[in-house]
């Protein structure tokens, strides 16, 4: 395995949780990681909702935007070394062939861009998505990529997605 790992998360929208997904990859990562976010059919925009909750976790937001995965299955696209589906829809569709042939797993976060109801409700959505995606991305973060064989890293990357 290489020293420096691409990430993507994808999510239909690429709004909310695959955007706060990178972010925090980026902001745990410190060098060993670089975290990207595309969707199927991209909103256009990054729900404020999410910008609030990672800049109140200190995390910075300064670049993120939605944008198509189309982008990373260009020729010119930095290599994914793994693809990780945040939600039900995205994990459904057939997403492009990425080259290199990354690891993939499904990792199901409830999508707090759904959610209606009086503002606490909808800002606590936004948080338990953070705090999920948080705990799994430090899951991640702590196995032993340079030690572990191919198949038991994705055995482990898809039990994280049922953590």
């Amino acid at each position: 395995m290489p020293a420096h790992y691409n990430v993507l998360f994808l999510c239909t929208g690429n709004s909310a949780r695959s955007i706060m997904a990178e972010a925090i990859l980026n902001h745990k990562a410190k060098g060993g990681f670089t975290a990207f976010s595309a969707g199927s059919h991209p909103s256009g925009s990054v729900r404020p909702e999410a910008i609030r909750q990672l800049a109140s976790a200190g995390i910075a937001v300064e670049g993120l935007r939605s944008k198509s995965w189309d982008e990373f299955s260009l020729p010119d696209a930095p290599p994914m070394h793994f693809v990780f589906t945040v939600c039900d829809n995205a994990a459904r569709e057939v997403c492009p062939l990425w080259p290199g042939q990354p690891m993939t797993a499904h990792w199901g976060v409830a999508d707090p861009a759904a959610v209606r109801g009086t503002p606490e409700k909808i800002e606590r959505s936004y948080r338990d998505a953070f705090h999920i995606l948080d705990r799994r991305i430090g899951l991640f973060l702590s196995l032993p990529l340079t030690i572990l064989g191919q198949l038991a890293i994705q055995r482990s990357i898809e039990d994280i997605g049922r953590s």
